[in-house]
């Protein structure tokens, strides 16, 4: 027989089970139901704007290839425009006047730019770096430094290139065994290369690899982008083109900013990872005639899409560079530090 004590026993646990179960079940029906996921404010969606880009015939547009053949394509946000000028001079007046939004210009020519709209624009990426090279059907020539002696044919004059050309020379040491003699246009140096075989002469690419695709005496024997990777350790680059946005549309449309850098990068790395399927838009677009030149040309121009701080060390040593030769190929200062958009 059990116990009065024991039956007592049970009897308050059946109690308390029933009180603890009755305020598990309040609990659970006061606490909303958990559904796995985490209500968040809706951001507001981004418009879509129309981006009017701007680009030089010639390495500085060879980047944007892919991307200006394939953009109806490639499902973006917004809508973009491109023109594709011959000079620089075309640009700067619709930059200033706002009827471009992004261009793709000479390096000195976005700090000039950047002079003329007191600050109005900002780099957003350098595009191109150095497109020079010595051609030669001269044997005896194969580094730098066997310039000396040599008359060296070339364009440029009072321009990026010859500034650049008497900085390396320097830097070699042999700026004073070195003539300099400059042609208006590129084919007049490539005319000059023909008629002597010992001539040296300086090229931009596409015309160093169109003469000597024309020529098979003639080779790019020296790459200046090389030489001053090889003989200035400041972190600068030589460089050949860069990317500005001017600062009212940048600050509207960030996220189109953001987008075309994407798709700038992407198409860059498709002209140098295939650069003979690329071949066919860059002629399309009427950057290069051939679709051969343009294919072997393409390796020579160092496409690149550098940004942050990686873009502002290059160029910043490389404006450096042009304006200690001459204050005037920058615009007469240098830009200050808002002019390097870091992302």
């Amino acid at each position: 027989m059990k116990s009065s004590h024991t039956t007592k026993l049970r009897s308050w646990g059946v109690v308390v089970m029933t009180m603890l179960l009755a305020l598990v079940l309040a609990a659970c029906a006061s606490k909303p139901a958990d559904t796995g996921t985490t209500t968040e404010p809706e951001a507001a969606a981004v418009e879509p704007v129309e981006v009017r880009v701007a680009s030089l015939k010639g390495p500085t547009s060879i980047g944007l290839a892919s991307f200006m053949g394939n953009v109806d394509s490639l499902g973006l946000n917004n809508t973009y425009t491109f023109n594709i000028a011959t000079a620089a001079d075309e640009i700067l007046p619709s930059v200033i006047k706002g009827e471009t939004d992004i261009a793709l210009v000479p390096a000195n020519v976005a700090a000039v730019l950047y002079n003329k709209t007191e600050g109005g624009v900002s780099v957003i990426d350098i595009n191109t770096l150095g497109v020079l090279n010595v051609v030669t059907g001269d044997a005896s020539v194969q580094q730098f430094a066997d310039l000396a002696g040599k008359t060296v044919y070339m364009t440029g004059k009072g321009a990026t290139p010859e500034y650049a050309m008497n900085f390396l020379l320097g830097k070699a040491g042999i700026a004073d065994q070195v003539t300099l003699e400059f042609k208006s246009e590129p084919t007049e140096v490539v005319q000059a290369l023909s008629a002597d075989a010992t001539a040296v002469g300086v090229l931009p690419q596409p015309f160093a690899t169109a003469a000597c695709i024309k020529n098979e005496a003639l080779k790019a024997v020296i790459d200046l982008t090389d030489v001053w990777a090889a003989t200035v350790d400041d972190g600068s680059q030589f460089l050949t083109g860069v990317t500005v946005v001017r600062n009212d549309f940048l600050a509207e449309h960030p996220e189109a900013v953001q987008e075309f850098i994407t798709q700038q990068a992407a198409s860059v790395d498709a002209a140098n990872g295939d650069p003979a399927a690329v071949a066919p838009l860059v002629v399309q677009a009427g950057i290069i005639d051939a679709e051969g030149v343009a294919a072997k040309a393409i390796p020579g121009c160092h496409l690149v899409c550098i940004t942050g701080e990686d873009m502002k060390t290059a160029l910043s040593g490389y404006l450096q560079t042009l304006f200690d030769s001459d204050p005037t190929s920058v615009g007469g200062t240098l830009p200050a530090d808002d002019f390097y958009w870091l992302g």
